[in-house]
């Protein structure tokens, strides 16, 4: 199975890093063509189940990218070390796994895999642990 791996270390400590990603709008701003989150009503927990906007590939007969719904269900919450969860549509397997790096730090190690046939791009790991550490940086500044 196809991975994307990336490792950052974020400028916040790690119950903010976990408190800004159990608030379920903000997986929008840090994951890559997440454009609107509709949790259920138990949130980040194992088998919460998430409907999520995603941007589809672009049509030329349609013009700009469609919004494409998508669920997104919790396999493992374990607060404030890891989260799993799947991109049910995309068959994506995500792992977050969050460590202390130091004081106001944390290492974040994300993993996403898919089946051959679902066209994970290797990016998405880096491009979506980038977004999150902007916001940690801009949170930390403030």
């Amino acid at each position: 199975m196809p991975r994307s791996h990336a490792n950052k270390e974020l400028l916040a400590p790690r119950e903010d890093v976990w408190a800004f990603l159990a608030e379920p709008t903000r997986l929008a701003d840090w994951w890559p063509g997440v454009h609107g989150v509709h949790p259920d009503r138990r949130g980040l927990a194992p088998g919460a189940r998430w409907q999520i906007e995603t941007r589809g590939r672009p049509n030329p007969l349609v013009g700009s990218r469609p919004s494409v719904p998508e669920t997104i269900v919790f396999i493992d919450v374990r607060r404030p070390e890891l989260v799993t969860w799947q991109f049910v549509h995309e068959r994506h397997d995500v792992t977050l796994a969050l460590s202390e790096s130091g004081p106001q730090r944390t290492h974040a190690s994300l993993t996403v895999s898919a089946p051959y046939f679902r066209g994970l791009r290797r990016s998405v790991a880096w491009r979506a642990l980038t977004r999150l550490h902007s916001l940690c940086q801009t949170g930390a500044q403030e």
